[in-house]
């Protein structure tokens, strides 16, 4: 008899993985959105993601997902950037970075920084960007 598949997301998000799926814990290709933004290098080269962590009153800065779009819009208001991953390879990447383990729909306190249009016109207008 084969060996039962075990998502490897349970160990990353705090559930033992020995215990297969758990109630609360998505399957490893859920559709999550992560607050993240582009980067364009000065130099010309590629674009990267960069993910945006959330720091906590206490403790290292974690990484967050959300599982819908207007989760992370109530949490992070609505011009954080942002990209939709799978939540299994994503937390596997936070892990092999050495990161906490991710924070999913996690509770943000209000008042804390926000993105703005300002912000975005500044870091991606199109002088910026090469649009």
């Amino acid at each position: 008899m084969a060996e039962q598949a075990v998502s490897r997301i349970l160990g990353i998000v705090g559930v033992d993985a020995a215990k297969s799926a758990q109630p609360g814990v998505p399957p490893y290709h859920t559709p999550v959105f992560v607050p993240a933004h582009p980067r364009y290098p000065a130099d010309g080269s590629a674009p990267r993601i960069d993910f945006e962590l959330l720091r906590p009153p206490a403790g290292p800065p974690v990484p967050v997902a959300f599982s819908t779009l207007p989760k992370l819009v109530d949490a992070l208001g609505p011009m954080q950037p942002w990209i939709a991953v799978s939540i299994g390879p994503f937390a596997e990447a936070m892990r092999d970075a050495r990161l906490p383990k991710l924070r999913l729909d996690p509770q943000v306190a209000p008042g804390g920084p926000r993105w703005r249009s300002e912000d975005l016109e500044r870091m991606y207008g199109e002088d910026e960007a090469g649009a």
